[in-house]
């Protein structure tokens, strides 16, 4: 199955054998250091620019319902982002990854995500839809 949106990604999370934690990495787009006249430009008119971890979250599946609830509870912490990066992680034998594993793994992934590697997770924009970075 293809996920083009969150509600994709929740049917299928919960489709797994063993219980998932959906791992949520909100970034901004903002100028890189020192922008050429064309970056700045281009940022300028809403495209380009480098994607800046602001605010990150795990959830278990039985904690979401839908994108307008995960924006909306983001935006209760007062951090404005422009996309949202999604990793999962799975449980062992019936249990559910623990806090801890959840927050080592949210760690690797903004250190993946600014060192540019950005392939590897789900990007979705704030209607929940997925989209291509890069």
């Amino acid at each position: 199955m293809s996920i083009t949106n969150f509600t994709d990604l929740l049917r299928e999370a919960r489709l797994q054998p063993d219980a998932q934690r959906l791992l949520f990495v909100f970034t901004r787009a903002e100028l890189p250091d020192n922008p050429t006249a064309e970056q700045r430009a281009r940022f300028e008119q809403g495209e380009g620019g480098v994607l800046t971890p602001a605010l990150c979250v795990d959830k278990a599946l039985e904690e979401l319902s839908d994108m307008a609830a995960l924006v909306a509870e983001s935006q209760e912490t007062g951090i404005e982002w422009d996309i949202v990066f999604v990793g999962a992680l799975s449980g062992r034998g019936g249990e559910a990854p623990s806090a801890e594993q959840a927050e080592a793994q949210l760690n690797r992934m903004v250190e993946s995500l600014k060192m540019g590697n950005v392939e590897q997770y789900l990007a979705l924009d704030r209607q929940g839809e997925a989209v291509q970075i890069g």
